[in-house]
C-alpha cells in the first residue's frame, strides 16, 4: 500500500493552526510569530512535508523560476551554477537546470526549460546561433555568461579572456620563460578572445617567433594529446598556457608519465580556477573568472529585464585575476629537453 503524501493541512492539524497560517510560514510572509513558525517547520520535518513549488507556480501568474543552461564538461560550470543558486535565492528566485549531454543539444535543453514556465533563462557559454538567440530573447529575458555576442542580441556577462591569457603569459615571462606554447580550444565560445590574448602578449614581449599553438578542446584527453604533440618535437617549450583547466590537467598527467616534472621541466597554467585546480596535489596556476561576481551580475540583469520589459540588453565585462600556484616556476636551465 502506498502511503499518502503529507499535505499542508496535515501540518496545520499537527500544530493546531490554520492551513493559511502554514502557507504564510513557508512563504516567509508577515503574520507568523517566530515560535509558531518554528513549530510549523518542526511538524513539517516530522511528517516529511515539503511545499510543492511547481504546483504553487501554476496558481500564480509568475513562476519565480530562472532557467539555467550549462555544459557539465566545462571546467567553470559547477562553480558558476553554485554561485547562481546563491544569487537567485537572495532575490527570491528558484533555478531550473538544463544540462547538455552527448545526446542532448542546446535546443532540446532550452525547450525543456521553457516548458517549466521559466521567466528568464541564463545560458552559460552557449553555442546557439546568434539569430536563434535573438528570437529567444524576444520571448523572454535572456542572459549569456561567457560568450562574446554582437551588441543587442541579449544581455551578456563575461570575463575578459584576452586579459586573462595575457596575464598568464606575462607571469611566465616575468619568471624568465621565452618558449611558451599555447593549447587552444576552438570549441569554446571564448576562444577568439583568449587566443588573441596569447598572440598579443607574445608579440608585446618581443616573442612573435616563439609562438607555438596546439589544437585542443575543454577535455583532459585533448590536453594529453597536446602533450603528445609537444613530446614528439625536438625541443620542448619551457612553459605551456592552456585555455582551460581540464586540458591543463590532461597535459600535466601525460608529461608526468613521460618522466618530466612540473614546474621544474615545464611550467603549466590553466584557465577558470576550477575546483580541480585548487586541489593540493594539483596546485595549478590558473586564471580565475570570479563566478560569484559573474553570477550576481547575470541574475541582476535577468531580474532587471523581468521587472522592466522595455530595458535594453546590456553587457558586463569582468576582469579576471591570475591565481599563482605551484605549477609554474623558473625555466629549466638546459637548452633542450628530450623526453625521458
Amino acid at each position: 500500500m502506498i502511503s499518502k503524501r503529507p499535505t499542508m493541512m496535515d501540518v496545520a492539524t499537527r500544530v493546531g493552526v490554520s492551513r493559511q497560517l502554514v502557507g504564510l510560514a513557508f512563504r516567509n510572509e508577515a503574520g507568523v510569530s517566530s515560535s509558531t513558525k518554528e513549530r510549523i517547520f518542526e511538524a513539517a520535518s516530522e511528517l516529511g512535508y515539503s511545499p510543492d513549488i511547481a504546483a504553487r507556480s501554476l496558481r500564480r501568474r509568475s513562476s519565480n523560476y530562472i532557467g539555467v543552461l550549462f555544459n557539465p564538461a566545462h571546467s567553470s560550470a559547477d562553480d558558476i551554477v553554485e554561485a547562481l543558486y546563491a544569487a537567485a535565492h537572495e532575490r527570491g528566485y528558484n533555478l531550473i537546470l538544463g544540462a547538455l549531454t552527448a545526446t542532448r543539444d542546446e535546443r532540446d535543453a532550452i525547450t525543456e526549460l521553457l516548458g517549466f514556465r521559466t521567466e528568464s533563462v541564463i545560458l552559460i557559454s552557449p553555442e546557439t546561433p546568434v539569430n536563434e538567440l535573438r528570437k529567444l530573447a524576444k520571448r523572454l529575458p535572456v542572459v549569456s555568461i561567457g560568450r562574446p555576442l554582437p551588441q543587442g542580441v541579449c544581455s551578456a556577462v563575461r570575463s575578459d579572456g584576452q586579459w586573462g591569457i595575457a596575464a598568464a603569459v606575462d607571469h611566465l615571462v616575468e619568471l624568465g620563460h621565452r618558449d611558451i606554447a599555447y593549447v587552444l580550444t576552438r570549441s569554446l565560445p571564448e576562444f577568439a578572445a583568449r587566443h588573441q590574448g596569447y598572440v598579443t602578449a607574445m608579440d608585446r614581449h618581443g616573442l612573435p617567433s616563439r609562438v607555438r599553438e596546439i589544437g585542443g578542446d575543454f577535455t583532459e584527453e585533448s590536453g594529453a594529446s597536446a602533450a603528445e604533440s609537444l613530446l614528439a618535437e625536438p625541443v620542448m617549450p619551457t612553459a605551456v598556457v592552456c585555455s582551460n583547466d581540464h586540458a591543463a590537467m590532461g597535459l600535466i598527467n601525460r608529461l608526468l608519465r613521460a618522466g618530466l616534472r612540473v614546474p621544474e621541466d615545464v611550467s603549466v597554467t590553466g584557465y577558470d580556477d576550477s575546483r580541480i585546480a585548487r586541489l593540493s596535489f594539483v596546485d595549478l596556476t590558473s586564471v580565475r573568472q570570479d563566478p560569484e561576481e559573474m553570477s550576481t551580475a547575470a541574475v541582476e540583469a535577468a531580474v532587471q529585464m523581468m521587472s522592466d520589459q522595455e530595458s535594453a540588453p546590456q553587457e558586463r565585462m569582468i576582469v579576471p585575476t591570475l591565481v599563482i600556484r605551484g605549477s609554474t616556476g623558473l625555466p629549466r636551465s638546459e637548452a633542450q629537453l628530450h623526453p625521458r
